[in-house]
């Protein structure tokens, strides 16, 4: 198959000509995007049994990703960016690519004895979760699924991820088909507990006596993933065409930094990921602990702060001598409480950071606020309050989220985009500052406890207009 571009053609990216053959589908992949195809797909390429476990991805709601790999039989290029330059490799562990609505491939993906592995990275959205971390049974796309499903066992239409995956457990358990690791790989401290309890509690209300069978044929596994991988762009299409000459729809960007941290049982095997370079451990929770706090809190940070700055990729922002700063006073607070080294992975954040070749972008990380914040500047936050100290850098990431959101509102992806941006609106800074009541209100939101504490309040309204006003100046 070739591509045309411009007056020249050029041939499109092949799993004969460039990859490897397919494997057997032996994983599922949940939310098949840029990161999974950075990060799990690369593991599973590297490890020294990779070629006999291929993975079938799934994909959001939308074709997109069927459309643009289907061309090239679900073969990509990995362009690893280092601050020196690119370095391009053809990764072939993608064995089928699915839209996340066809629930008959699904189904008959958990009903085939030789899938022994559900990954996922569907995002803290994609939990569907209330405030107390169960499952939103308030949310009518929930009420939805869970009515057809309890309805129809084979529906064809279910559109939220946990009751998809009861629709596939019950297709696992009528075949017969033998034990199964789920191992969510989302941002989310104790992945696996949290996806655990939506699904069970999903199962509870569609048919209760698939969860003793949950109990003896499915093992829960929890992971810390870490690569940051920004979305594909045009120029990535037309370097790839440059340097190995053939056309790729959808090749992917990332650094060459790499983390994955896993613990669980997998009954039925898993690849060597530990011979390519994961973690096999007991406990990921100092891990996961260090990267969320530290890298993710960070991020956040830079997201909210750095957009205010006018800035539009992290390398730009981190490159501001405000904004370093204040990323090290968060990393100051936020180190105190992980139990793993921070010296060298500070060093190495910054070095990724600043990466001229990994245009991250700010609005891609402020997305869904709402849902990171609690798990990225939270539990630190609560900490330090505990210890007696009011956190100075969480009060500063919450108050520019606020700003973020009173600015950005056009720009802002956020799953409760409609119950956030009425709450920051209502702090609008006048000639007598941020209102209080206001404030309170959108930190509790984010946290009851920070809420309960006035000076943590007080502090968030003051950096408000702190960051306010330097991000005022910035752009004069």
């Amino acid at each position: 198959m070739m591509s045309s571009e411009g007056n020249e053609t050029v041939p499109m990216l092949s799993r004969g000509a460039q990859g490897r053959p397919k494997a057997p589908e032996r994983i599922i992949h949940l939310g098949l995007g840029n990161f999974t195809r950075a990060h799990q797909a690369w593991y599973t390429q590297h490890a020294p049994d990779g070629d006999s476990w291929g993975i079938a991805g799934f994909s959001g709601h939308g074709p997109r990703m069927k459309r643009a790999l289907d061309p090239q039989d679900d073969v990509y290029t990995l362009i690893t960016s280092g601050a020196q330059g690119d370095e391009f490799e053809v990764i072939s562990s993608v064995s089928s690519v699915h839209p996340g609505v066809d629930m008959d491939a699904l189904r008959s993906l958990f009903a085939n004895p030789a899938v022994s592995i559900v990954t996922s990275t569907v995002t803290e959205a994609g939990y569907v979760r209330d405030h107390n971390g169960d499952l939103d049974v308030a949310n009518p796309a929930v009420v939805a699924d869970l009515g057809k499903l309890k309805d129809d066992p084979k529906t064809p239409e279910l559109d939220t991820t946990p009751v998809r995956v009861v629709a596939g457990l019950l297709a696992r358990r009528g075949a017969q088909a033998g034990p199964i690791t789920i191992l969510p790989c989302d941002n989310l401290a104790g992945n696996g507990r949290a996806f655990r309890k939506v699904v069970e509690q999903a199962i509870a209300e569609v048919d209760p006596s698939l969860l003793a069978w949950t109990r003896d044929n499915v093992a829960w596994a929890t992971s810390m993933v870490d690569r940051i991988t920004p979305a594909t762009t045009q120029d990535d299409i037309d370097i790839v065409e440059q340097a190995k000459g053939w056309h790729d729809n959808a090749p992917v960007r990332t650094e060459p930094f790499h983390e994955w941290v896993v613990a669980g049982e997998f009954p039925s095997g898993r690849p060597a990921w530990d011979a390519a370079g994961a973690v096999i451990t007991d406990d990921v929770t100092p891990y996961e602990q260090r990267k969320l706090w530290m890298l993710n809190g960070s991020h956040s940070t830079l997201a909210y702060c750095g957009s205010l700055f006018g800035y539009e990729s992290v390398a730009e922002a981190v490159g501001d001598p405000t904004l370093r700063a204040w990323i090290n006073e968060w990393w100051d607070l936020a180190g105190r409480y992980v139990s793993v080294p921070t010296d060298e992975y500070r060093a190495q954040l910054l070095e990724r950071f600043a990466n001229p070749n990994i245009h991250h972008l700010l609005l891609q990380i402020a997305s869904d606020g709402s849902q990171k914040l609690p798990v990225r500047i939270v539990p630190a936050a609560l900490r330090a309050l505990k210890d007696g100290v009011v956190a100075v850098p969480a009060a500063r990431a919450i108050a520019a989220w606020i700003l973020f959101l009173q600015r950005f509102e056009g720009k802002l992806a956020d799953v409760n985009k409609d119950e956030v941006v009425p709450l920051a609106k209502a702090c609008a800074v006048g000639g007598a500052g941020a209102d209080r009541d206001a404030v309170k209100r959108v930190v509790a939101y984010v946290d009851q406890g920070l809420a309960d504490s006035s000076a943590f309040v007080d502090e968030v309204i003051r950096q408000i207009g702190e960051v306010g006003d330097m991000a005022a100046r910035h752009a004069s």
